[in-house]
């Protein structure tokens, strides 16, 4: 038996052949495989061939992954010859006749680590003919300069030898992962400019094409990516993000197709396109982010260290195999975003949290906090604004509870939606907030600005940080106490972190019903305790004060929780029903919880407010029952009562064709 292992995303594999026998794998120097890693236990597993089956057993204290299964110290499972097992941070391989092919995605891990690797070299190099900071502090007006710096690139690519006939076969398979980077670039550039600026204001395209252009390679280009667009059949795809997912997807077994049109001086020209744009992009823009910022299917970006940059696509986490230049080039990137925003960053402030211009939200922590190097987290504002109706087909919550929910809004019923980090807090709050009438005063409070209400009179308020002498800070607790000042109908609160709780809780209970905030909880009985820390932050007081706050402020609390595979689901809508006379512990009761790990259902309970929404004729008493996605009936929109009220009138939506609006009629 031979068993192949390596370092998770190295793609550098050894290989050990075990001639028979039990193959024992751990820290320990005596183990068939030694692992060294802390990670691993000293003797983590053994794995046995049974009846032509492998079978491992887990003797170590920390777990590890067969296949997509997960096997805790103790436990035995059988798996078959090929199936990768994880055991952090290493993968194994075990194979009786021959080695696993490597997989797509450390393929390409490899090739942009080769690239990243030719990159630093050349930037080496150029910082050795002249001074890249002062071309730089040009920026994009002095053409004679970027002309300067790509023929520069040209000439060190000759020094390197970089397209000698040993290069031939690994520059073959880079130039399938450039052509693709094209490609996908080509389609997002297609996509107008009103896209372009939704998703990233920052990210400018002056550099993507060089100035070194040649007019007869750039139409074989044209050709080859019009071939490469009919294989993959792109108009089957719907928008931008499809057809970029399927290029992704797709495009290694369309390229076999591609690659006899690479002759050698086009293939030399596309690699050299490449690098010249990478390597502007790193002198004038934002390194391997630029095209990362701008791609539609990626909605989070963290850069953990210069060479390790995750991303999160359909709510899971993948390494991207992009990598910076070094830690240096990083800090330096780092510092041109939030700069841009006017924040800074340096040794005497080596934390910032921003907002970019299109709404995404910056965290950076340099050294000496960020002890591997600069850290940098990206969280991308959608260019889609999910409504009520895109949760409902996802399966995120049933018609019934969305219905339940529009109805409570409209009725300006308090609502608090809590949930984990990137639970969708946010975004189901900028729903909720749809539903609010236009004929309302709305002002918004959050530390950096995410919300965006489409009515006309909103009031957006951002806290802001303290200046280089410490002065000048105003808290979000300034700025909700400042906000009872304004004649706000509704306050909505993007988070309460601290002491803020009490004020809004407060301005709840003060005539400003129909108010909104998120907080960070698991569940709505976590809601409250909570609470009761923050609350505790701003103003020491009784706990069963701070419970009879809570109870007259809040009416709904809406939980969300990210379920294994980065699927969002609403899990309980509750209702915070009083103070128990018994325990004096204030209490709230489902309305609808998930149940049978499937679906948000109803539990039977009415609220207590059931009455004034029916009254309003916001909600039928058939909510309760409603089903899945398109099942539900809407009722007629808030303050528009029947003229017949021995006669309720009702919009009866069909069957897997109704759709709920984002806003009172």
């Amino acid at each position: 038996m031979k068993v192949w292992f390596n370092k998770m995303h190295d793609s550098r594999r050894s290989v050990v052949e075990v001639r028979e026998g039990d193959v024992r794998v751990g820290r320990d120097p005596q183990n068939t495989i030694v692992l060294q890693s802390p990670l691993v236990s000293k003797n983590h597993a053994i794995v046995r061939l049974v009846a032509g089956k492998l079978q491992l057993e887990n003797i170590g204290l920390n777990g590890c992954l067969v296949g997509d299964l997960e096997v805790l110290g103790g436990e035995t499972v059988e798996f078959s010859p090929g199936e990768r097992v994880r055991i952090f941070p290493f993968t194994l391989t075990f194979e009786a006749e021959a080695a696993t092919a490597i997989s797509r995605g450390e393929l390409e891990a490899h090739l942009r680590s080769i690239m990243a690797e030719l990159e630093l070299k050349i930037h080496r190099k150029l910082l050795d003919r002249f001074d890249l900071y002062e071309i730089e502090a040009n920026q994009v007006g002095d053409q004679d300069s970027i002309l300067m710096l790509e023929n520069n690139i040209e000439d060190v690519c000759r020094e390197l030898n970089l397209f000698g006939p040993s290069n031939n076969a690994l520059l073959e398979e880079v130039t399938g992962l450039t052509l693709r980077d094209l490609l996908i670039n080509q389609l997002i550039m297609e996509s107008g400019k009103e896209t372009r600026d939704q998703l990233s204001a920052l990210t400018t395209n002056e550099f993507d094409i060089p100035a070194t252009l040649v007019e007869e390679r750039e139409s074989e280009l044209h050709n080859l990516l019009h071939f490469a667009r009919e294989r993959l059949e792109l108009t089957e795809a719907h928008d931008l993000s499809g057809k970029i997912n399927r290029v992704e997807s797709k495009f290694a077994s369309v390229f076999p197709l591609v690659r006899p049109h690479l002759h050698t001086e086009l293939r030399k020209y596309l690699i050299l396109r490449t690098l010249k744009k990478d390597l502007k992009d790193t002198v004038f823009g934002f390194g391997p982010l630029q095209d990362l910022l701008r791609a539609p299917t990626i909605s989070e970006i963290m850069v953990v260290r210069s060479d390790q940059i995750y991303v999160e696509r359909a709510g899971m986490l993948e390494l991207s195999g992009r990598r910076f230049i070094s830690d240096k080039v990083t800090e330096t990137i780092i510092e041109r975003i939030v700069t841009q925003v006017g924040r800074r960053i340096d040794k005497s402030q080596p934390l910032v949290d921003a907002r970019l211009p299109d709404g995404s939200r910056v965290n950076a922590i340099i050294p000496p906090l960020s002890i591997k190097g600069p850290c940098l987290t990206i969280r991308k504002f959608p260019a889609y604004r999910f409504t009520m109706d895109d949760l409902i087909e996802m399966g995120s919550i049933t018609s019934a509870a969305a219905m339940f929910l529009r109805a409570c809004v409209i009725d300006k019923k308090n609502v608090l939606v809590s949930g984990g980090t990137g639970t969708g807090k946010t975004t189901m709050l900028n729903i909720l907030s749809s539903f609010i009438t236009a004929k309302e005063r709305i002002v918004t409070i959050e530390d950096t600005s995410e919300l965006q209400l489409h009515q006309d009179h909103v009031v957006t308020l951002e806290s802001k940080p303290a200046n280089v002498e410490g002065a000048g800070e105003y808290s979000i607790r300034d700025l909700v106490k400042n906000a009872l000042r304004m004649r706000p109908d509704r306050i909505i609160v993007g988070e309460c972190r601290s002491g803020e709780a009490l004020d809004m809780l407060q301005a709840m209970n003060t005539g400003h019903d129909g108010s909104m905030t998120t907080v960070h909880a698991n569940n709505s009985d976590e809601v409250i305790k909570r609470l009761e820390v923050l609350v505790l932050m701003a103003v020491d007081l009784p706990v069963a004060s701070i419970h009879r706050q809570i109870a007259s402020a809040i009416n709904v609390i809406v939980q969300i929780t990210r379920k294994p595979g980065g699927r969002r689901v609403v899990t309980q809508i509750s209702e915070v029903t009083g103070i128990n006379q018994e325990t004096q512990q204030l209490t709230t009761t489902d309305i609808f919880n998930f149940r049978n790990g499937e679906m948000l259902l109803p539990t039977g309970y009415l609220p207590t407010f059931l009455n004034s929404l029916m009254v309003k004729n916001l909600l039928q008493l058939e909510f309760l029952y409603g089903g899945g996605p398109g099942e539900f009936r809407r009722p007629v929109a808030a303050f528009t009562p029947p003229k017949d009220s021995g006669n309720k009138a009702r919009i009866i939506a069909k069957k897997g064709s109704g759709k709920i609006s984002n806003s009172s009629e």
